[in-house]
């Protein structure tokens, strides 16, 4: 069964991000780039005063795959302070076309 993955992290980690997932032979997905957000850390606007922008990426899993893209993701954000900031989380998918 197919779950809905939404990935929100500062943009600049995109590309350890897609590679997670195409390591793991995830294909389907879509990124929004450069959004506007709040974590933690404060605002991050893109703007001198609130510098900095997030990324979302909502990626369609097989079940069996989830384990595994949590642990990379669990490995990521512990490895440093300044990734802590990404979050993730799993929603069900009723219908897919």
């Amino acid at each position: 069964m197919m779950k809905l993955v939404i990935i929100t992290f500062h943009f600049e980690y995109t590309d350890i991000i897609e590679a997670m997932l195409e390591r793991l032979g995830v294909v389907d997905y879509t990124r929004f780039p450069m959004l506007e957000g709040r974590d933690s850390d404060g605002k991050h606007f893109g703007t001198q005063v609130f510098p900095g922008n997030s990324s979302v990426v909502h990626a369609q899993v097989p079940e069996q795959l989830l384990d595994k893209l949590f642990d990379q993701l669990t490995r990521f954000r512990e490895s440093k302070p300044a990734h802590h900031h990404l979050q993730a989380m799993v929603v069900p998918i009723e219908r897919l076309l």
